[in-house]
């Protein structure tokens, strides 16, 4: 299941069907099998600085956080077959708006594939995925941009 929120924004439902493709694209092309439910939250700068300060001690808005409930090392047992009739919770990811859209316009793309790759980009890591060493920042750098090609998401 995918359950998308809203704080202290307007509903947008032409992006939740993008945001639904892209999540269900990148369990895809990550071989999950399990049933899983991704809960995405869409809210304002204002409230994704307080949970930036809260969370992770930084004191400034961000564009996505993301929340796994798995450890890396626990994501494998998620590509094999399912034993389990109940959905299993992968994890929470949380997008400003407001930064999308300013990034959109700092990278000289449309709100809508800065949206797809922000979603991609929370969703590798509730998957394990990091990029705080160079390495791993080419490898995820490398799954975000495949996936998204495969959706035909292409920077403009």
């Amino acid at each position: 299941m995918i359950e998308i929120n809203y704080n202290n924004i307007t509903k947008m439902p032409k992006e939740e069907k993008l945001i639904k493709q892209v999540v269900k694209k990148v369990l895809e092309a990550e071989e999950i099998k399990h049933d899983v439910d991704v809960y995405i939250t869409l809210t304002n700068n204002e409230e994704i600085h307080k949970i930036n300060k809260e969370y992770r001690d930084v004191d400034r808005p961000t564009d996505v956080l993301s929340f796994p409930m798995y450890e890396r090392e626990e994501i494998p047992g998620l590509k094999e077959d399912k034993q389990s009739d109940e959905e299993e919770i992968l994890g929470d990811i949380i997008v400003s708006v407001e930064k999308v859209k300013e990034q959109a316009e700092e990278y000289g793309h449309s709100f809508e594939r800065e949206l797809a790759y922000l979603v991609t980009h929370g969703m590798l890591h509730i998957l394990g995925y990091d990029h705080m060493i160079e390495e791993e920042k080419k490898v995820m750098r490398a799954r975000e941009e495949a996936i998204l090609s495969d959706m035909g998401i292409l920077r403009d």
